[in-house]
């Protein structure tokens, strides 16, 4: 129970990056191997494995097992999480820690997976994390940051090219099973036409250098 007077919700924003300045990412990731044994409308069930940070160089050429299979020594937190759909900016998510080795052997043996890298960056007066996939959702990068209220009036830099908050898409649980990769060309196009969005009604946001 988060302890925000919001109870099991949290607040997030999130961002496409095509661009991303070298100076933001951190010299101690953390690798992370997601596999979602339910993603159906917004509602999701996910075991998460992840290192400490530390230096880790995800070759995104690598597939979700096969990054387990070779840093699973490192992996030192595991936990099962559920989620429901995301609607302005805010969505249900209440998280258990499971057992390390436990984790890992369910997260070999079924869902679907994801894999990336997360950056952590302290952007103007918030904590920000990039994440970095690979496998079949390379080269998407996108950039998040979360509150323990409604994310309003945000100073959003100017490398977070487009909000992507509310398109089911770009959701880990719908990446797990639909990779960037099979439609990045065709996002693409939709961007060049429409041109960048952000969520309204969200207070003043401003776009920051």
């Amino acid at each position: 129970m988060s302890d925000t007077g919001y109870g099991d919700f949290e607040f997030e924003r999130r961002f496409w990056v095509r661009d991303l300045p070298l100076d933001v990412l951190d010299s101690s990731p953390t690798l992370i191997v997601q596999s979602y044994f339910l993603a159906d409308e917004g509602f999701a069930i996910r075991l998460r494995a992840q290192t400490s940070a530390g230096a880790v160089v995800l070759d995104p050429g690598l597939a979700p097992l096969d990054v387990l299979d070779r840093y699973a020594d490192q992996v030192d937190f595991c936990a099962i999480t559920l989620k429901g759909p995301m609607n302005s900016g805010t969505r249900y998510e209440v998280e258990r820690e499971v057992d390390v080795l436990v984790g890992i052997e369910m997260i070999r043996r079924g869902g679907a997976r994801i894999v990336k890298t997360r950056h952590a960056a302290w952007l103007g007066d918030d904590g920000w994390v990039i994440d970095t996939f690979g496998g079949a959702n390379a080269p998407l990068v996108i950039a998040e940051v979360e509150r323990g209220g409604p994310v309003t009036d945000l100073a959003i830099p100017s490398f977070c090219e487009t909000e992507v908050t509310e398109d089911p898409r770009f959701s880990n649980d719908a990446l797990a099973g639909r990779p960037y990769g099979l439609w990045a060309d065709e996002f693409e196009s939709e961007l060049a036409a429409r041109g960048p969005r952000f969520l309204r009604g969200l207070g003043h946001n401003h776009r920051v250098d």
